[in-house]
């Protein structure tokens, strides 16, 4: 299973394209998006600036396209191309491949989130302690598995052409319902209850709650451990079940 994990890992840091797009793109988007917003405004219900508020949302958002888009994608054409069917000649465990695609997907996410941070301090004058800086980049990151999970199971769920379209509904979904383009209190009232139990919620306000001086919300935590508990174990089922069809 090592070997495993440090082939994907290799694999991703040499897709030079897929690297530059995952960490360029959050970078450009949140410019974009905090460019059209008063510096000065709050979020509501919190002390969050616009600027503040879409920083983290935007890390979140560049972490999520990264693992999802990359795992869904990937998985599907490695189906195609016979690969998955080579690995089901050794005696790695499903848990071992699930795991090692997690791994390889979370490597990029890292200069991902870094990339967001380093514009939101430089270009915008996002401001927050030291110790926020090295929380908000851990709970994003380890936030990211719960989606590296996600984009298996979706590899193995669909194949060939169908796979993209149904990423980028599930994608496109979780980022818009979840808060991470707009916040999710300007939501309506039955939106919102919606909302709050969405992994992309949960996964945002991790962030939100250490930019604000505290610590993440226990029902944030618990949301996302459930959803990856569920994702990981339904991706080793779909890995199971494809290894039976073959």
């Amino acid at each position: 299973m090592n070997a495993l994990i440090r082939l994907e890992v290799t694999r991703t840091l040499r897709n030079k394209k897929f690297m530059f797009f995952s960490v360029v793109y959050p970078s450009v988007i949140y410019l974009l998006i905090s460019g059209t917003q008063n510096t000065t405004d709050r979020i509501p219900h919190t002390d969050l600036t616009f600027q503040a508020f879409f920083m983290v949302s935007m890390a979140s958002f560049g972490a999520l396209t990264a693992v999802l888009m990359g795992n869904s994608e990937r998985i599907a054409k490695e189906r195609e191309k016979g690969w998955v069917r080579q690995l089901r000649l050794t005696a790695l465990p499903s848990r071992g491949y699930v795991l090692a695609k997690i791994a390889g997907a979370a490597v990029v996410t890292l200069p991902c989130i870094v990339v967001v941070f380093l514009v939101g301090a430089a270009v915008k004058n996002v401001r927050v302690e030291t110790w926020q800086w090295l929380a908000l980049t851990g709970v994003i990151w380890a936030g990211s598995l719960v989606f590296a999970a996600l984009g298996v199971a979706i590899g193995y769920l669909a194949s060939g052409d169908a796979v993209r379209p149904i990423t980028m509904i599930i994608y496109f979904g979780l980022s818009i319902l979840g808060g991470l383009w707009m916040p999710s209190a300007t939501f309506p009232q039955w939106l919102q209850n919606i909302s709050e139990w969405l992994p992309t919620h949960a996964y945002a306000s991790l962030g939100q709650a250490i930019e604000m001086g505290g610590a993440p919300h226990g029902k944030d935590v618990a949301v996302l451990c459930a959803y990856f508990l569920l994702f990981t174990g339904g991706a080793a089922l779909l890995y199971r079940k494809d290894t039976l069809k073959a």
